[in-house]
């Protein structure tokens, strides 16, 4: 659609059935050729400089439904199926999971917390392993692997006292938020220490009838 073979185009991914926004990025006239092609979202990474499928690697693919554009065709507005449950690298469903402001007579459809393959926490743990293998520049996981236990042990230690702060002195949506950084932080050192989820699943239910 773009006049210029190699101009970039902002692509919004949308949930076909929820209308939920999962995330931004960007293509041009090549991705935009491999997405129609293959049925599934390409895109091009500025800071990669390189052609990226998305869930090529972590598994959570897009299949396109409808692909739109605006009135001044500057935008692409992508209707997809979200294989995975994960479209952001955080291991958040979408992109945009933080709120900047909310008006007081706002409120929001819930969103399940759950893929079509099982929970939340594996699709994260999954990006976890996938940032582990890759070490893109500009992932947050990646930077946290590379500075080593030490320093994720740092951030473990930050956001547990957080959660206590938050438990003790805030609200209950400030302690899920707490939660779930530490959570986060968390799956990063058993990505560091070569350890899995299932690691943790079996020492949880030998103690399971003990406690």
């Amino acid at each position: 659609m773009s006049e210029k073979k190699d101009e970039l185009i902002p692509a919004i991914i949308q949930d076909h059935k929820t209308g939920e926004v999962l995330m931004l990025a960007y293509m041009n006239d090549e991705s935009l050729k491999k997405t129609i092609e293959t049925g599934t979202t390409w895109f091009w990474s500025r800071s990669r400089q390189k052609y990226w499928n998305k869930g090529e690697s972590s598994g959570n693919t897009q299949i396109v439904k409808e692909l739109l554009y605006d009135c001044d065709e500057d935008t692409y507005l992508v209707l997809v199926e979200q294989i995975g449950g994960v479209a952001c690298h955080t291991g958040n469903r979408s992109c945009f999971y933080r709120s900047m402001y909310e008006a007081d007579d706002h409120t929001k459809e819930p969103f399940s917390p759950r893929n079509d393959d099982g929970s939340i926490f594996s699709s994260l743990f999954e990006v976890i392993e996938d940032r582990k293998k890759e070490m893109p520049d500009d992932s947050y996981t990646a930077s946290l692997l590379k500075e080593g236990v030490d320093k994720i042990c740092d951030k473990i230690e930050e956001e547990s006292a957080e959660v206590v702060e938050a438990a003790k002195i805030k609200a209950g949506d400030e302690v899920v938020w707490e939660a779930s950084d530490l959570i986060y932080h968390l799956f990063i050192l058993l990505a560091a220490k070569e350890l899995t989820l299932n690691d943790v699943e079996k020492e949880l239910l030998k103690r399971r009838g003990k406690n």
